[in-house]
């Protein structure tokens, strides 16, 4: 009889062994409610220092819960608490929970999966795997029908700082850099922000990336060096209605969400081409006062910029990265905190911003959205930008762009951007700029990354210019 009662003992624990799937290190499971185990228990790997994430891929609302332990005494983790054990809050469909694992663990769920319902767990010993950035995919500018856009950087640039005697500094790129050997899988999602279908859903990758975009086409998708925060994806959006919101999400490898970003496209007789591709102004990536570009993604980039905008520009390179290195770089110091080559790369940043104006126009005076429930609404404030409006008769800011035959207006150059080059440049050099108090909102967009006293002016480095709404004050390449 005892060795019956054994027996069956012996049973009953194979067969919950049998039922308990494993969670792998570094891994994602996907579930839904035809999948799971009986019970809903998963066995966690063994690791120091453990991140378990949920994330759902469903619209369905749910009422279960996740419970985890790490001691070895509890089989199944639930509601009634105990011994080291701990709910996963779950906010918006994403949950996460990070803990000492170091005999591994169990993760159970409690309550009723509904049908159709789906998600994923995943387990790392490197971070969350599933994860919502803080970093906004970056707006570029807008035309009446399309869009310039970016993801979020990733693999930074590395500057091989010169060193005396060979203090050499480099020249302006004439091509675009190589890209990285392998990048993350982006995926990029639009909608009318009118609709509230992005922004009503769970905010996880795998719920986002399962929506199409049902705004616009990508006619073009190309990775850019942009800025020294790293590579982005860009994407080149058309077909977009005039004067129109739209909310942007991108995905990476199907478990990082970056998003929502809002934008606004131009009303419909906004004339001004996009900029994009310059590999000697790489952050140029907006809309510029030339003639309507012949080029068939009708966008002026490398191949078809007037020659004696990128010629005059290539010559102000040269000259200066002459005249610096007068100075004995790498020798004279003449900063314990900047370089020659801080300098030049400051320099080459504010000639780009002031060499090609910047198109804009005014923004509504406020933004309405829709809060995370999607219930309520909220207005948020906009600031007027620092637009300067440029007439038939006016001469162009750059004077190697021709005269544009229509009426527009121009979004001035950060000042931030001009005391960054200010602060980083030798002082034989004579650059200097312009003050507050000696009109210099005539040339500069003033107050809107610093302050505007005269104490909180050319504070720290340049900061941001523009938002996730879409909002742009003044132009900061």
């Amino acid at each position: 009889m005892l060795a019956e009662t054994l027996l069956c003992l012996l049973n009953a624990g194979i067969i919950q062994a049998a039922a308990t799937a494993q969670l792998s290190l570094n891994n994602i499971l996907s579930l839904d409610s035809q999948n799971l185990p009986s019970p809903p228990t998963f066995s966690l790997p063994a690791a120091q220092n453990l991140t378990i994430t949920v994330a759902y891929c469903s619209s369905e609302t749910t009422s279960t819960r996740f419970f985890v332990t790490n001691s070895t005494s509890v089989d199944d983790p639930g509601p009634g608490g105990g011994t080291d054990v701990y709910e996963i809050p779950v906010d918006r469909g994403l949950g996460a929970f990070s803990g000492i694992f170091p005999n591994g663990g169990v993760l159970a769920l409690d309550g009723d999966i509904p049908d159709n319902f789906s998600f994923e767990i995943g387990a790392s010993d490197d971070g969350p795997i599933h994860q919502v950035l803080a970093t906004f995919p970056l707006l570029g500018d807008t035309t009446s029908n399309q869009a310039l856009l970016f993801s979020p950087p990733f693999d930074p640039p590395s500057f091989s700082e010169p060193s005396y005697p060979n203090y050499t500094l480099p020249s302006p790129l004439l091509s675009p850099p190589s890209p990285p050997n392998s990048s993350p899988n982006f995926t990029l999602v639009i909608t009318p922000t009118s609709s509230q279908v992005l922004t009503s859903l769970p905010q996880t990758a795998c719920m986002i990336s399962s929506q199409s975009s049902s705004s616009g086409n990508i006619a073009n998708e190309s990775l850019w060096l942009r800025d020294e925060q790293g590579w982005r994806m860009q994407w080149l959006i058309e077909g977009l209605s005039p004067q129109t919101n739209y909310t942007a999400y991108v995905v990476e490898n199907n478990t990082t969400l970056s998003g929502p970003m809002y934008f606004v496209t131009k009303s419909a007789i906004f004339a001004c081409p996009i900029a994009a591709f310059l590999p000697y102004c790489p952050g140029v990536t907006y809309a510029v006062p030339l003639p309507a570009s012949g080029s068939a993604l009708s966008i002026y980039d490398n191949t078809n910029i007037p020659s004696a905008i990128s010629d005059t520009l290539l010559t102000y390179f040269s000259n200066f990265t002459i005249a610096l290195t007068t100075q004995a770089c790498g020798r004279d110091y003449y900063s314990p905190l900047q370089t020659c080559a801080d300098c030049q790369r400051a320099y080459f940043r504010w000639l780009c911003s002031v060499s090609f104006p910047r198109c804009g126009e005014e923004s509504p005076t406020t933004t309405t959205t829709s809060s995370s429930s999607g219930e309520t609404s909220v207005d948020i404030p906009t600031f007027t930008s620092a637009l300067q409006a440029q007439t038939t008769s006016s001469s162009p800011r750059n004077p190697t762009f021709p005269s544009m035959n229509m009426s527009y207006s121009v979004l001035l150059p950060c000042i931030e951007t001009c005391q960054a080059t200010d602060r980083a440049c030798p002082n034989f050099l004579g650059f200097a700029c312009p003050l507050a108090r000696f009109n210099a909102n005539s040339s500069y967009g003033v107050g809107y990354i610093d302050g505007a006293d005269p104490d909180q002016q050319g504070l720290g480095v340049p900061g941001s210019a523009q938002d996730q709404w879409g909002n742009v004050w003044c132009n900061l390449v």
